[in-house]
């Protein structure tokens, strides 16, 4: 977030980073749904871990370099980008503003960058496929049935997605307790605190009063599915399977003739395992810092990670992304991309379909002037002879792959303290 302080915006217009973004849709959503999205689980160092990790880190910048134009234009699994970035899947958007799915997709469409719908969305995957055309990613949660959860990966297939997305980081939720202050629970019980705090954002209670809480489209007939968005706050963490393992994920892999990405990976030794059993690619990730509190922030993870699957397959890496600085940070380190999570989340559920666009304009933004400043016209180009440590130390790596072995900067990030730095 800035450092700066100034006015909350009341409008798009007014929003020149994703803090204002995110003032933006705490100014116009309930506090428990406001918590819900920007909350983590337990003593939320993991949500500060991920930030403070970017943080830990300095540019070192070429001058003199040609910059007139520059491109954040790459490859992504194999397909043209406008940016290395993909949405991420954030269930329940829908909750904080009913087209928030829908607003997220084609805002991606608009970047040309992949979207990633949750299995936990309120929009269908057939509805975004039909309305919002693109580069269409499936995240699925495996759930304890196993036929809906095959009955899922059929329809995503049909409904043309060109990658399925699965989610390992999740045997159980995480304890978030925001939402139990908040009183944000299943089965969702009245209080006079919700109440009044529904009550003290009209417009989105007149919306929800008038039209009803949004459905799990895509979890409609399973047994222990919600009703409502609500219920995203317990009802993944009951319905998946903590018997899934590598030999079920080599089901899958069997199974999807597609792309097949595995989310939630922050070891070398399983992300070497993954490699093996011929994934299309690895997501860095500790859920948001939502699950496991006292996770390894992924950007330290990152190193580790790539030194194991030794260029095999792409590795990309979400967490704490906030800035196009921070996008450049991760290609630095080696990341063949990253995956946006509260970044785009929170300009579509602050204003819809022009809160995610505004989102993304001002990453890409950010990251084209940090191209110019760095002397990187191309975002290959940034390599980790770019980076510091913010203690001052160089790099002393030139090969990302070789980050953890030869380690310092690795170090230096884990040494980092985490505790002061906002989300």
């Amino acid at each position: 977030m800035s450092a700066l302080h100034h006015p909350a915006p009341r409008r798009v217009a007014d929003c020149y980073s994703i803090a204002d973004l995110r003032a933006l849709a705490r100014r116009r959503l309930p506090r428990a749904v406001f918590d819900f999205y920007a909350g983590g689980a337990e003593d939320e160092s993991t949500l500060r871990g991920n930030r403070a990790a970017f943080a830990a880190l300095r540019f070192a910048p070429h001058v003199l370099v040609d910059v007139a134009r520059v491109s954040s234009a790459c490859e992504l699994l194999g397909a043209p980008a406008g940016m290395p970035a993909a949405i991420a899947p954030t269930g329940a958007a829908g909750f904080g503003r009913r087209d928030a799915d829908l607003a997220l997709a084609k805002a991606a469409a608009d970047y040309g960058i992949p979207y990633t719908l949750s299995s936990s969305a309120t929009t269908a995957i057939e509805t975004i496929a039909r309305e919002a055309p693109g580069r269409h990613w499936f995240q699925a949660y495996v759930l304890n049935n196993q036929e809906f959860f095959w009955k899922l990966l059929e329809r995503a297939l049909a409904a043309d997605y060109e990658a399925l997305v699965i989610t390992v980081d999740l045997p159980v939720g995480g304890k978030r307790e925001r939402d139990f202050h908040n009183h944000f629970s299943i089965p969702f019980r009245f209080s006079t605190r919700n109440v009044l705090d529904f009550a003290s954002r009209p417009r989105w209670a007149l919306d929800m009063a008038m039209h009803g809480l949004p459905v799990m489209e895509n979890l409609r007939g399973f047994e222990v599915a919600a009703r409502s968005a609500v219920a995203i706050a317990s009802s993944v963490g009951r319905s998946y399977d903590p018997g899934f393992d590598f030999q079920r994920l080599a089901q899958v892999r069997e199974r999807w003739p597609r792309k097949l990405i595995v989310k939630g990976v922050c070891r070398g030794d399983d992300a070497a395992r993954l490699a093996a059993l011929g994934v299309d690619a690895i997501v860095v990730s500790n859920h948001g810092g939502r699950q496991l509190d006292g996770a390894v922030a992924t950007l330290v993870a990152l190193p580790e990670v790539l030194q194991a699957v030794a260029g095999r397959v792409p590795v990309l890496v979400d967490g704490g992304i906030r800035r196009g600085g921070d996008i450049a940070k991760a290609l630095a380190l080696g990341a063949h991309g990253v995956l946006l999570g509260r970044a785009t989340l929170f300009g579509a559920v602050a204003a819809g379909e022009p809160g995610a666009r505004r989102a993304l304009e001002i990453l890409q933004d950010e990251l084209q002037r940090t191209q110019k400043l760095c002397g990187a016209t191309l975002v290959g180009r940034f390599t980790s002879e770019l980076l510091r440590s913010a203690r001052g130390l160089p790099a002393p790596f030139t090969d990302p792959v070789q980050a953890n072995s030869q380690g310092d900067l690795y170090h230096h990030l884990m040494e980092t303290s985490y505790e002061n730095q906002t989300v």
